[in-house]
């Protein structure tokens, strides 16, 4: 049996292993792309014993830098990636850093209907499909309401009745968020940059005015979940999972889908135009969609598969939490983040080094 290596590597260090392993005759070598949460230990060490001759290699990553790697390499280096669905159209156009899929290899069957749609509908270009969906989730407000119970929306962060006692992360996500609570509607504004301008100047001008508000902001989970469950703040931007896990320690703090929709992203599987191992990408797909591995894969993502029935595969204490947290008209209130045109990420930089700049964020 091969053993487990899972390696966090630099694209530098990944190209080392490729020369170093060329001519080699060792096992081949399947590289993932993708979220630090998605490659558990004992997925990948089940994976090795049903296919021996594969190794797996991990390079932990987060969408940004997964177009930046492969931006670099020109779609080499790697074998699979997980960009969100919103971030492969344009990218593909501007820079063909995707294979397309040959969907015959994939078990599309376990798939829930509308999010494999979805996302072949996000990623479709000439007829070709260039990825299918892994794992989504949603992001929103995380309160514990025992001290908050009137939050709903996203504007609440900024409520001066929870003055230093708010949180948020200073990402696209607030952006949107703010938008759609300001009763803008930020995807529909993509086909106008100039309108979506004017909107991130009054999302800019909200943000900062309720800097005396907001606590702090946060950077990654573990922080945001320290705030929260020592109480210092009461109220924040989250991603579900985040909240899924707090909810087990606190039953108090639940995720709570805003009144204008929570933000849906679906985390995709993707074939980078220069892989060089896409059977062994096709095998990792349809092995970690199996109900065994898709519980194991949530239990460490906090997320749901987009497998039929993903929600039956969430370890107990995530369901409990998803089902305190969703109603069906959330759900069908759901806003998928849409595919991002080309100066769209530019536009929204700008507009948070400038909220950054002067809230201290």
């Amino acid at each position: 049996m091969t053993t487990t290596r899972t390696r966090i590597l630099s694209a530098g260090v990944v190209t080392l292993a490729m020369l170093a392993g060329a001519g080699s005759g060792q096992a081949e070598t399947l590289r993932l792309l993708t979220w630090g949460t998605y490659a558990p230990e004992k997925v990948i060490e089940l994976f090795e014993e049903k296919y021996p001759d594969i190794d797996v290699e991990v390079t932990f990553s987060n969408n940004e830098e997964m177009i930046a790697k492969l931006r670099a390499t020109g779609g080499a280096g790697y074998d699979l990636a997980q960009p969100s669905h919103d971030r492969v159209y344009a990218v593909q156009l501007e820079y063909g850093l995707y294979k397309p899929l040959d969907l015959s290899k994939i078990d599309t069957s376990v798939y829930e209907p509308k999010l494999l749609e979805g996302v072949k509908a996000n990623t479709t270009i000439d007829g070709e499909v260039y990825s299918v969906p892994h794992m989504w989730g949603t992001s929103g407000i995380m309160a514990d309401q025992s001290k908050a119970p009137e939050i709903d929306g996203w504007d609440d962060l900024c409520d001066p009745q929870y003055k230093g006692k708010t949180s948020m992360r200073l990402r696209r996500t607030i952006l949107l968020g703010t938008a759609f609570a300001m009763g803008k509607d930020p995807f529909a504004a993509y086909a106008d940059l100039d309108e979506y301008q004017k909107i991130l100047d009054a999302v800019a001008e909200k943000l900062i005015a309720c800097k005396d508000i907001v606590k702090a902001y946060w950077q990654g989970g573990d922080d945001l979940a320290a705030l929260m469950l020592s109480g210092e703040v009461v109220a924040s931007e989250t991603w579900d999972s985040t909240a899924f896990r707090i909810y087990g320690e606190n039953p108090d703090i639940v995720f709570v889908p805003p009144a204008t929709g929570a933000l849906a992203w679906i985390d995709t599987f993707s074939i980078p135009a220069k892989g060089e191992a896409d059977d062994a990408a096709y095998k990792w797909i349809n092995f970690v969609l199996q109900p065994e591995i898709v519980k194991l894969m949530s239990a460490s993502t906090g997320s749901m598969c987009a497998v039929k029935g993903g929600k039956a595969l969430l370890p107990d204490d995530k369901r409990a939490a998803y089902e305190a947290a969703f109603s069906d008209e959330d759900v069908a209130n759901l806003k998928f983040f849409a595919n991002i045109p080309p100066g769209v990420e530019d536009m929204e930089g700008k507009t948070l080094d400038k909220i950054k700049a002067a809230t201290g964020g």
